[in-house]
């Protein structure tokens, strides 16, 4: 048994923290400690994002930030997604790093990372083709079936992810996902279930479903996607009060799943759909299997069988090719559909995706513009969205507290059932009791503002 300590940096997205909680998982079994400042560990861990520029220059700082406090006697090792698409490039430029993994390779990390010694210096890569080859100090082989792993969920948690699958099939032009998380993998149902329990026992009563494409969940072990299926069964959990479901393509939304929404309580009214863009002239270039027929049908078609559900989507402007008729046709889609939370990303120019080649690429400014243009027209259908809400009564799950207000009560931040953490609206309100992160209370809404709520505990 080891008695090092280890620290770990995450980036990126939900993905990350799941992985680091695993590798946390590994290192205590083996005897390790985690410790919360990285001067106190023996083991350096960056655990990367390799998405989009901005992510991967946020990580190449943190890796720099490490090495910098690493000194002699400290294991500095890279993971994640930059370290799986760059690795011989970071390997070449930064010598400092003992160790660089892959994202699929959490099963094995432990142990080498407690090995005495400098870095064995060759470990297994598998490709996303499937070929195998030799590279200096990375590894990252995609399983063919993801599994259920231990993992550390920090005491108080009450709120956190559950990863059905892993992967993606498919091959949206801009996007880097499929060749850096290999295939899609589904984990199965009675894995994911025992996963859901066990975060249950440790306090979480917020479920946050997540995959690359959680809409094909099982279709890789059953021959059909069982999502209704798996939703039915975590329903079934004690101690779970919202499931709340994640990144689910509108090709994916059949009426069984409508119907799971609708008929279980535990199932927030809520939906995230990456919809990316309106017109089909960019949809067709961006290789996404829908089109703006589908894309309004679905969303038209939640809205009737889910009353009151809350759509969230993501767009993304600028794409190559993109002309000013069809930015000027997404900017009425949004105006006039009116998705209750939305979010928009500027193209960003990614190697190895097939959208890096392609013709009519716009200078960023012009893509800044048509972002901050499609953000101006969000903001006033939040607005007007919100307004709706004064007077109304929900049930809030408190994030956290807010100090007090001038007549002495306590003031609290929540959210609804109809947003997700860190991303969506938020409810202030004032109570005249005292609460913890992670209990609900009823609030009366009693004013609104863009993308906040305030009211008061009834």
């Amino acid at each position: 048994m080891s008695s090092k300590t280890f620290y770990i940096d995450t980036l990126g997205c939900q993905k990350n923290e799941y992985d680091s909680q695993i590798l946390g998982a590994d290192l205590m079994k083996a005897g390790c400690r985690a410790v919360m400042n990285p001067e106190e560990a023996d083991i350096l861990i960056v655990n990367t994002c390799g998405f989009i520029d901005a992510a991967k220059m946020e990580s190449i700082e943190h890796i720099f930030d490490m090495a910098r406090i690493k000194g002699e006697n400290k294991k500095l090792v890279v993971t994640g997604c930059l370290s799986q698409r760059f690795h011989k490039e970071l390997s070449d430029e930064m010598p400092e790093v003992d160790l660089f993994f892959g994202v699929n390779d959490y099963d094995d990390i432990a142990a080498e990372l407690l090995e005495d010694g400098p870095a064995s210096g060759k470990v297994e890569e598998t490709a996303a083709d499937g070929a195998t080859e030799n590279r200096d100090k990375v590894r990252g082989s995609a399983e063919k079936v993801l599994h259920y792993k231990d993992r550390i969920i920090p005491k108080g948690t009450y709120s956190s992810v559950l990863k059905i699958a892993e992967g993606c099939n498919n091959t949206c032009s801009f996007c880097a996902i499929p060749a850096i998380r290999g295939p899609f993998r589904s984990k199965p149902m009675e894995e994911c279930i025992r996963e859901a329990e066990q975060m249950a026992a440790d306090g979480v009563e917020e479920l946050v479903i997540i995959a690359q494409d959680t809409s094909q969940y099982g279709i890789d072990l059953y021959g059909e996607v069982r999502l209704p299926q798996l939703l039915r069964e975590l329903c079934k959990i004690d101690g779970i009060r919202w499931i709340r479901l994640m990144y689910v393509y509108d090709e994916g939304i059949t009426d069984e799943l409508m119907d799971v929404i609708a008929s279980e309580p535990k199932i927030c009214k809520y939906i995230d759909i990456p919809i990316q863009h309106i017109s089909d002239h960019v949809l067709t270039m961006m290789r996404r299997r829908s089109d703006k027929a589908s894309i309004i049908r679905t969303v038209n078609k939640l809205r009737e069988k889910v009353p009151g559900i809350h759509i969230r989507t993501t767009l993304l402007v600028g794409f190559p090719g993109e002309t000013p008729e069809d930015h000027q046709e997404l900017l009425e889609f949004v105006k006039e559909a009116k998705i209750d939370r939305l979010g928009v990303f500027s193209f960003s120019d990614e190697e190895g995706t097939l959208a890096h080649s392609m013709p009519g690429k716009l200078e960023q400014e012009e893509k800044d513009a048509r972002r901050d243009e499609i953000m101006e027209a969000q903001q006033e259908v939040s607005l007007e969205l919100n307004q709706k809400k004064v007077g109304m009564t929900y049930e809030v799950l408190i994030d956290d507290a807010a100090g007090q207000t001038d007549d002495g009560d306590l003031l609290y931040i929540g959210r609804t059932q109809y947003d997700g953490p860190e991303i969506d609206d938020e409810v202030e309100f004032c109570s005249s009791r005292e609460h913890q992160p992670g209990e609900f209370v009823r609030v009366v809404i009693d004013e609104a503002g863009e993308y906040d709520l305030l009211g008061r505990e009834i």
